[in-house]
This record gives C-alpha cells, sequence and structure tokens, in this order.
C-alpha cells in the first residue's frame, strides 16, 4: 500500500487539474501547435534552399550554406532565441514574442533538416540523373520530376522524427513570452505553488501530442514504403 499522501491527489488538486487543463490546452491549439506548423513548414523551404546551395558546385553558396548550418547546428537553440528576442533590441530591432520563436525556430529546423535533406538527394543513384539527361531534361527538370520525388520518400522518417521534437522544443518559447503550453503551466503554477502537479500535466500533454503525430508518422512511413525498392 502507497502512503495516503501518495496514493491520491486531493480534491484542490484534482480541480486544480481540471480548471488548469483547459488554458493549457488554449495554449497548445493557439501558440504551441501553429508555431509547430509555420516553423515546420518555413523551416524545410530553408532546409530544400540550404541542401541545394551545399551541392550546387557553386562555392559562394556552399560557402554560405555551410557557415548558416555550423553556426546554427554549433550554438543552442535557447540562446539563439535570445538573440533574437532579447538582444536585437539593443540595435533598434523589436520582434515579438511569436514571430521571434518562429524566426529562432524556423532557422534551427532549416539547418537540422538541410543536412537530411541533402543525403537525401545524394542517396540517389547517380543513373537516375544520367537517364534524366539522356531523355533531353535539363538539371532542374531533373531535380524537380526525377531526384526530388525519390528524395522525398528516403527524407520522410528522419523529417517525422524532426517534427515530433519541434513540438517538445518550443516549450523553449515560454522563455520569451510566448504563452504556449507550458507557459500557461508556468503562469498558473506561479500563483498555486503547484509546480510538480502542473509541470507533470504539461508533460503528460507533450506526450500525448507526440503519440499523435507518431501514429500519423507511422501512416505515412507505411504509405510511402511501399515505393521504396527494397
Amino acid at each position: 500500500m502507497f502512503p495516503n499522501n501518495l496514493a491520491f491527489i486531493s480534491s484542490d488538486q484534482l480541480h486544480l487539474v481540471q480548471s488548469s487543463l483547459l488554458s493549457m490546452l488554449k495554449g497548445a491549439l493557439h501558440y504551441t501547435i501553429p508555431l509547430t506548423i509555420i516553423t515546420f513548414c518555413i523551416g524545410l523551404v530553408l532546409a530544400l534552399a540550404t541542401a541545394l546551395a551545399r551541392i550546387s558546385g557553386i562555392k559562394i553558396l556552399e560557402w554560405i550554406a555551410r557557415i548558416y548550418v555550423s553556426a546554427i547546428r554549433g550554438t543552442p537553440l535557447l540562446v539563439q532565441l535570445f538573440i533574437i528576442f532579447y538582444g536585437l533590441p539593443s540595435v533598434h530591432i523589436t520582434i515579438g514574442s511569436f514571430p521571434a520563436a518562429i524566426i529562432g525556430f524556423s532557422l534551427n529546423v532549416g539547418a537540422y533538416a538541410s543536412e537530411i535533406i541533402r543525403a537525401a538527394i545524394l542517396s540517389i543513384p547517380k543513373g537516375q540523373w544520367e537517364a534524366a539527361y539522356s531523355i533531353g531534361m535539363n538539371y532542374a527538370q531533373a531535380l524537380r520530376r526525377i531526384v526530388l520525388p525519390q528524395a522525398v520518400r528516403v527524407s520522410v522518417p528522419p523529417l517525422s522524427n524532426t517534427f515530433i521534437s519541434l513540438v517538445k522544443d518550443t516549450s523553449l518559447a515560454s522563455l520569451i513570452l510566448v504563452a504556449d503550453l507550458f507557459r500557461k503551466a508556468q503562469e498558473i503554477a506561479s500563483t498555486t505553488y503547484q509546480f510538480m502537479l502542473l509541470y507533470v500535466e504539461a508533460a503528460l500533454l507533450y506526450w500525448v501530442i507526440c503519440l499523435i503525430l507518431s501514429i500519423i508518422q507511422q501512416k505515412l512511413e507505411g504509405r510511402f514504403d511501399k515505393y521504396i525498392s527494397k
């Protein structure tokens, strides 16, 4: 038997969980999920551009892409967010908390996902390029019609993992005043002093969101997998 104080939460705590749930869900629906989707979409565009720059053979583009990836991967995401939100005002550039979070997370996703996309493109056999050229396609046509569709199928699993990780990383946006799921938990905990209870509740909500996304990921992988030769 567990001690009474561990076996059950009190009625007041149960009421707090129920009343805080709606607030946290609003934070998730209004900020966490939109922030994840927007930054992932922008990040994918940046990632594709960066990956193509890395394999373009144009030295200046290669070096710009390398420096961007190295700078983002070599510095903490939290520091990047602080530079954008708290640092830029010192040089008279003020950005709101939500746009600052979008910029920070998009740059981060772009750098990491670019390596996934670059690896996926390079994994396509050179014979695919040669076959495209043999039927009169130029580089852009071969890339768009032959190589990228195959690379997309290869990159779905790692990009899906990046998306799920992004959901959890968005909790850092609470530190630059974005009223996301975790920020709501912090605000309620600061007035009720039920830190453990509310942070566990927030963690469970993140877990549920990630479980749902994992199920979607498995279905996507299953759909794409039948198009990939074994």
